[in-house]
């Protein structure tokens, strides 16, 4: 939404941005230089969900979220939750639009992003980038909560599926992944990594899961 004059800022609409993510797709199959059954879609964290979907030759999927309301419970306390439902309302109300930290170091304060491996790795990025650190509320009321990519999992295939999750994710658990992963049909391949969410990010885990990627989309779209 930041791009348009006068639409609020800092707003992530899951449903918005897999339209997007479609309309790139489209656009680049229009281009004669590409070949449109060559297609792969990548996908990580916030957006790894936005990718499961048929319309592409390969999928790779990492560090998801793949179900918004199982996540967004996890995320949040049971005291924090009626505080963010009370925003929702006011939001619907037409208030202009409210909005919470993406990350925060107390747990008890609502946060879009709240565990402790995301304010490490933000507080980092934000010494080093000019970033916000703020998102509107409709990124739960009109985005995650309702969001499920793991409800439609297995109508993508026969289209390969290569999934990465790692062990120790606080931010999207690995298990939520797993059970998404379970209900997923063949082609599929899964890799586990030995850290937290953003270890994903960094070397060495970056780069095993670039030898891994880069392995599965050669062979799914050079075939």
């Amino acid at each position: 939404s930041d791009a348009l004059p006068g639409q609020p800022r800092q707003e992530l609409i899951a449903s918005m941005q897999c339209s997007d993510m479609s309309d790139a797709i489209t656009y680049a199959q229009s281009h004669k230089e590409v070949n449109p059954e060559k297609v792969g879609i990548w996908g990580s964290s916030y957006s790894g969900g936005h990718v499961v979907g048929r319309g592409v030759k390969a999928v790779v999927t990492q560090l998801a979220m793949v179900n918004g309301w199982d996540n967004a419970n996890r995320l949040m306390s049971s005291d924090v939750m009626p505080q963010l439902i009370a925003g929702f309302q006011a939001d619907r109300l037409g208030q202009p639009p409210l909005v919470m930290p993406v990350v925060s170091s107390d747990p008890t304060k609502p946060g879009a992003l709240s565990t402790a491996e995301s304010f490490e790795f933000f507080e980092d990025c934000e010494a080093n980038a000019f970033w916000r650190n703020e998102v509107t509320l409709k990124r739960y009321h009109g985005g995650s909560e309702k969001y499920c990519p793991a409800f439609h999992i297995h109508h993508i295939s026969p289209t390969p599926l290569l999934m990465t999750l790692a062990e120790k994710d606080t931010l999207c658990p690995i298990d939520i992944g797993l059970e998404a992963y379970s209900r997923a049909l063949e082609p599929k391949e899964l890799q586990i990594l030995p850290g937290e969410h953003f270890d994903g990010y960094i070397n060495p885990m970056f780069g095993l899961t670039v030898e891994r990627q880069t392995a599965f989309l050669k062979k799914t779209l050079c075939a």
